[in-house]
């Protein structure tokens, strides 16, 4: 039996683990559905349909519920990791004298716990920047074409990668974090699903497949789009 704060049961906790895993993975395809609105141009209304989906997200009923299994999903993940991490080195204290680890596995499955902290600490710093604002202030209103009052969230999002001091640094942070993501996902997509007993000759190579494609093209997307607007917009 497992000693961990979370759950009793380190087998129980790894099927969570992978629960919260794959749940945060369909949040992430959302979210960049929305943030795709950033690569319109402005003059086919990117500031509207940014600043709309901005103020969906913020006041339907459904989605904040969302946003609440989210933000709990993201700390037991992350917590849930850490324990797990400690277990596994605990579980073996004594290393092999010689070891070739690559052998056996890549590097993303041995570097999940650096990998999980570098997302971790770029989502407190995402949210501290974004979200808190978009959430308390202090932050601009403007009437839209269709007659709405938005926060203009569009605007916060394009000065802070155009900033001429600070913006380059946010977008190599940014895509930092994305590589991260990139190669956590690499492991951790395939990885939930065998956790959860979806193991199979026939389906486990597609499930690779598409794991390496969604780890690929996500973080690409999301990486692409502060570069995007320093530098194009």
């Amino acid at each position: 039996m497992s000693n961990s704060a979370l759950l009793k049961s380190s087998l129980v906790k790894k099927y969570w683990m992978s629960a919260t895993g794959l749940f945060l993975c369909l949040f992430l395809a959302g979210h960049l559905a929305g943030n795709l609105q950033l690569l319109i141009s402005p003059e086919n209304g990117a500031r509207d349909a940014f600043n709309m989906y901005g103020k969906f997200m913020t006041t339907n009923i459904f989605v904040k519920v969302l946003s609440i299994v989210t933000y709990i999903s993201i700390l037991f993940h992350a917590i849930d990791g850490i324990i797990l991490t400690i277990q596994n080195r605990r579980a073996r204290p004594v290393r092999y004298v010689k070891e070739t680890p690559s052998a056996s596995s890549s590097w993303a499955s041995r570097n999940m716990a650096l990998l999980g902290t570098v997302m971790l600490v770029f989502i407190v710093l995402h949210m501290l920047a974004f979200w808190k604002r978009m959430h308390f202030g202090p932050i601009e209103t403007y009437i839209a074409a269709n007659g709405e009052e938005l926060k203009d969230l569009y605007s916060i999002t394009v000065l802070s990668f155009k900033d001429a001091d600070n913006g380059l640094i946010v977008c190599m942070i940014y895509l930092v974090a994305m590589i991260a993501i990139a190669f956590h996902l690499m492991h951790g997509f395939q990885s939930a699903f065998q956790s959860v007993g979806i193991r199979h000759p026939k389906y486990t190579p597609l499930i690779k497949k598409v794991g390496y494609g969604f780890a690929l093209l996500v973080p690409l997307l999301f990486a692409i789009i502060p570069f995007y607007i320093r530098f194009m917009l």
